[in-house]
């Protein structure tokens, strides 16, 4: 087994208390070693998709050509390996650009602060999809429940902590989201697979996801087999309804057959466009959940323009006198 580098754990030496200051903060600066990629092993359940997609192969080919730039977090493990807090998508450019080894910044922590590192990390991306918001939200939410200073018993996510907010006020104001959103996504890790990729690919909206969220498993497969069957997702009303003939025991097959085929103004036509064939076109700085804010704004600007540019099939009649 490889020797593990010797980590600064961040102590104050006797020799640091002469230094000028600085030595100080050149000292305190992160320590960055070069770890082989077969010692590391990704986050247990992480949330967040590495995906296969332009963005990596730039990735891939910017570190080829000037290498790794920002390093990768790591926390040390008991066997000797390493597990991946922050830099799933650096890591796995490496690997694909042929490195045998990564530059990272190696830190103790315990298993809940690496969850809310991890969580804080990965939501600085431009693209977020709920499913991912869904899984991290509620990882975090339980690792803040854990921290040092909680009552033993306190497992409320509406308890206080030290600070004296309430946990989710807490991440509310960490992560920019409501308290009612927050609750909304992690409502969303209920849902079955086939379910939440739908949620993901914005075929359906995020309360609608969250009514059916409370159906129970074998109800959410039979509206799964109905929404393939009349090629159409089911509206707010219509989730509401379902599940309160779910918590009275009356949901069936036919009742959600009955309710899918209920014609619904927005879907008379419909057109379905993939998220990832669109986001090339919308601003990074465009989350998630003002995309279609944007694309309708976008379609409206479009419009005005077109009947101000003579085009060939839109020309502009001159006026005659």
């Amino acid at each position: 087994m490889r020797e593990r580098p010797k980590l600064d754990l961040g102590l104050t030496a006797y020799d640091e208390l002469f230094k000028d200051d600085k030595e100080i903060r050149e000292g305190r600066l992160p320590k960055i070693y070069e770890i082989p990629i077969e010692l590391i092993d990704d986050f247990p359940d992480h949330p967040f998709k590495v995906k296969m997609d332009e963005d990596m192969d730039q990735l891939v080919e910017s570190i080829k050509e000037r290498g790794l730039i920002t390093p990768v977090t790591l926390r040390p493990k008991e066997d000797g390996r390493y597990e991946i807090v922050s830099g799933h998508r650096r890591k796995k450019a490496c690997e694909i650009a042929g490195l045998s080894v990564v530059k990272a910044d190696v830190r103790e922590m315990s298993r809940d602060e690496a969850i809310i590192l991890m969580v804080e990390s990965n939501l600085q991306r431009s693209v977020i999809l709920p499913s991912e918001k869904a899984f991290s939200y509620k990882m975090r939410l339980e690792a803040m429940k854990r921290l040092p200073g909680r009552p033993e018993k306190n497992w409320s996510p509406v308890e206080t902590n030290l600070s004296g907010k309430r946990s989710a006020a807490v991440m509310a104001d960490d992560v920019g989201e409501s308290r009612a959103n927050i609750f909304r996504y992690i409502r969303l890790t209920e849902l079955i697979p086939e379910l939440l990729n739908l949620v993901d690919e914005g075929s359906i909206a995020l309360r609608p996801a969250v009514e059916l969220s409370y159906l129970t498993c074998d109800e959410q497969k039979m509206v799964y087999k109905q929404i393939l069957d009349c090629d159409c997702t089911p509206s707010h009303d219509q989730t509401i309804r379902m599940r309160k003939f779910s918590q009275e025991g009356r949901l069936s097959d036919a009742v959600i057959e009955s309710i899918m085929q209920e014609e619904k103004p927005n879907q008379k036509e419909k057109i379905h466009i993939p998220l990832g064939q669109l986001r090339k076109y919308i601003p990074e700085s465009v989350s998630y959940d003002d995309t279609r804010d944007y694309i309708m704004q976008a379609l409206e600007f479009y419009q005005k323009y077109r009947t101000k540019v003579p085009t060939q099939n839109n020309p502009i009649k001159k006026n005659v006198r």
